[in-house]
């Protein structure tokens, strides 16, 4: 009889440029559907997320923000990496271990679509359909020379729109306060789409998620 023993989830641990956040990295997939993400900011958004309205029980976890293959976990300001980042891993790796469900459906995430909140819409964590030629470079230069960087660095981008040449884009998970995004998003994003699109690209914003 063939012996099928089962390899063991085991996590390690990977700063990432926002000081507020760490990335939980798994030796297996998390999330088997191909290029999705799943954010979460309170423990009322969890209820498709098991690991996450897990997560949200640690009193200094802010937010939850779960890729292929890691998680990353922003905390509040009261305190340190040192005190707590041992504390996850070992409770992210006997939680997996144990077999209980990740994510059971991934979720739309609601936002006010002005400052006066009296509306809002339901946002997806991919891409927002191409309607020209344009935009569908806009969105291959994106996932061929940005995102992978900015999902090693534990976060995600994705773009919203192109109008009157500035291009919106939004950025969650690590990237989402990151004090250095905003260089990021100036001398790295904007710098290489107006290159490449000097006709159609004036500048680059971030949408605040």
């Amino acid at each position: 009889m063939e012996n099928t023993l089962e390899i063991p989830y085991t996590i390690y641990i990977e700063a990432t440029p926002n000081p507020a956040s760490m990335k939980f990295v798994a030796n297996k997939v998390l999330i088997n559907e191909k290029g999705a993400t799943a954010e979460y900011k309170n423990a009322g958004e969890t209820q498709t997320a098991p690991i996450a309205k897990q997560l949200f029980q640690f009193p200094f976890v802010k937010t939850v923000f779960i890729s292929a293959n890691y998680i990353t976990i922003t905390k509040i300001d009261a305190v340190d990496w040192n005190d707590i980042s041992l504390e996850l891993r070992i409770f992210l790796t006997d939680y997996l271990n144990k077999g209980n469900l990740i994510v059971t459906a991934l979720p739309q995430q609601e936002v006010a679509i002005d400052n006066t909140f009296t509306e809002t819409k339901f946002i997806s964590t991919q891409h927002v359909a191409a309607k020209d030629e344009v935009e569908a470079k806009i969105i291959e230069v994106l996932d061929q020379y940005i995102r992978p960087a900015v999902e090693q660095d534990g976060g995600l981008i994705t773009f919203k729109e192109l109008k009157d040449g500035v291009v919106t884009v939004q950025m969650r998970g690590s990237c989402s306060g990151c004090p250095s995004s905003t260089m990021t998003l100036k001398a790295g994003i904007e710098a290489l789409l107006k290159r490449l699109l000097p006709d159609s690209v004036k500048e680059v914003v971030s949408e605040a998620m």
